[in-house]
């Protein structure tokens, strides 16, 4: 079969392109002037004079298990990070030597698909074949916008604002470690937590999240990603130039991830955590009570302090936060 042949080196032929990766795009959007086409070297998008561009640049290096839908999702929510709404995606797949097309259009297939279920738009990008990698990476700019005046930062934290964390921490790092150890873990734990483990990747979106909190007025928004909760709070805290007072009892995670760590030896606050918003605002019980309406689970942890100091208390004790580490899950990859 044509799609089972092995891509030479170098920039993707025009024919696999468009049987393999302009086929496989599907959603359309009205701000978007020039999208995605043979030749085409940029997009273009009109948007009104009361709203502004947002952008983010994320790479997926972590692994290439579901690596287009995830690149998809973690873009999607960085942008939802900025209170602003995805509008379309530039993609840079770098495959390696002995790749075949119809992996090519398995990927395509997965980022299209997430692409539909988040309504956002492939503007466009590069393929190719390359040395540079041994396995599949994706480099992923997003575009989104939102209202003018209402752009959330990292950076505009109070001192005595709430902070709340939504959903769990270590979802994403709990689903990729089960996917790429699930023999080995399946040695030890029983199938149904393995399986459990593996399926949390289908909450990583925290774009309803995001949209939540700025609705309700939050003050900064900080997605959970590499380093995990501790990197996040610290980042948050020192974009912000506000102290923290946190309880570790109170940061939500699911057992599956806690057993998952113990197993590795690795420290589940370090581990990368898609899925999971942190946020700091005024009346967080108010806006607990509008993300549990929407269904997403969420927890107040502690609050900001006009203190340098980051501490988190746990069973009597305090820890003070350092830099963010290198994550966990290089540990155990």
């Amino acid at each position: 079969m044509e799609d089972s042949k092995i891509l030479e080196i170098g920039k993707v032929p025009e024919t696999v392109l468009k049987r393999s990766v302009l086929k496989n795009i599907s959603v359309i959007r009205p701000e978007v002037l020039v999208g995605s086409g043979i030749g085409e070297d940029c997009a273009a998008l009109r948007l009104s004079d009361d709203e502004d561009i947002v952008m983010s640049c994320d790479p997926i290096t972590a692994t290439s298990e579901d690596i287009g839908n995830l690149c998809v999702l973690v873009t999607v929510n960085d942008l939802a990070s900025a209170g602003a709404s995805a509008i379309g995606l530039m993609i840079t797949a770098l495959l390696p030597p002995g790749s075949t097309e119809s992996q090519l259009a398995d990927i395509m297939k997965d980022i299209n698909e997430a692409c539909k279920d988040t309504n956002v738009c492939i503007l466009g990008g590069h393929t190719e074949i390359t040395e540079a990698v041994n396995k599949p990476l994706l480099s992923v700019t997003g575009i989104g916008k939102v209202k003018r005046g209402r752009l959330i930062t990292t950076s505009g934290a109070k001192p005595g604002m709430d902070l709340i964390v939504t959903k769990w921490i270590g979802l994403e790092g709990s689903s990729i470690i089960a996917k790429e150890k699930e023999e080995e873990l399946l040695s030890v734990f029983p199938k149904t937590l393995v399986d459990s483990a593996k399926k949390m990747d289908s909450m990583i979106s925290v774009q309803k999240d995001g949209l939540i909190a700025a609705e309700h007025g939050a003050a900064a928004m900080h997605d959970v990603t590499e380093g995990g909760i501790y990197g996040a709070l610290w980042e948050l805290c020192e974009a912000s130039s506000v102290g923290l007072d946190a309880d570790l009892s109170l940061i939500p995670i699911k057992q599956e991830t806690v057993e998952i760590c113990e197993h590795y030896a690795i420290d589940p606050y370090k581990l990368i955590s898609s899925g999971s918003m942190l946020i700091a605002t005024e009346n967080g019980e108010g806006l607990i009570q509008k993300l549990n309406e929407s269904g997403i689970h969420a927890s107040i942890i502690g609050k900001t302090t006009d203190s340098k100091a980051k501490i988190v208390h746990y069973d009597g004790q305090d820890k003070y936060l350092g830099a963010p580490e290198t994550d966990e899950l290089y540990k155990v990859l």
